[in-house]
């Protein structure tokens, strides 16, 4: 039996309710639905919210209780990432930048990354590539070409109303099923030559 995709997406948003949560439950929906014909899958959320008293407790991986640890350990070992976060200033969250200076740099490279971003107006949607793709850039991770931007007026109070929105999550998720799948066939060439 061939192990399970997995699958982790990463909710920035310093407080438990949010619209960047909705985003990227919604883009975790579809790549279940993309990739659940093709291979089975292990989906888990790490939210920023519930997470920060853990990854606030160090600066340094090996001091990490074991919840802190367990997240960083997950995002590690991940076939594919999501990383949703609320636009802040122009950049993402200082708790979603501290989750992932404590990943180990080696740990993403050549590792699917889908990037997803929400803020109040249009004029914050350059943050996806002005600040996520360097970010993911230094990991050396593969960011899906097409990333995910959404603005309050994409949002019905909690609720995607935009089919715009969801076109663009459509878009994003193709993308990124087809960056799994080909790195899945070439580490399986890979293991039958090695045989």
């Amino acid at each position: 039996m061939t192990r399970k995709i997995r699958i982790v997406v990463v909710i920035g948003n310093p407080g438990a309710k949010s619209r960047t949560k909705v985003l990227a439950q919604a883009i975790a929906t579809r790549l279940a639905d993309g990739l659940a014909g093709h291979h089975a899958i292990q989906l888990q959320t790490l939210e920023i919210a519930q997470l920060a008293p853990q990854l606030l407790a160090s600066g340094w991986p090996a001091e990490l209780p074991p919840e802190g640890a367990a997240a960083v350990h997950a995002i590690e070992t991940a076939d594919l990432v999501v990383a949703a976060t609320p636009v802040h200033k122009g950049s993402y969250t200082g708790l979603f930048k501290h989750l992932f200076d404590l990943v180990a740099p080696e740990a993403l490279v050549g590792r699917p990354v889908l990037l997803a971003a929400n803020g109040g107006s249009d004029r914050h949607a350059l943050v996806v590539d002005h600040q996520l793709r360097p970010l993911f850039a230094f990991f050396r991770a593969l960011t899906v070409p097409s990333a995910v931007y959404a603005a309050e007026s994409d949002f019905e109070g909690y609720t995607i109303r935009s089919s715009a929105l969801q076109a663009r999550i459509d878009e994003a998720v193709a993308q990124a099923v087809g960056l799994v799948l080909r790195g899945r066939e070439e580490a399986l060439i890979e293991h039958r030559q090695a045989a």
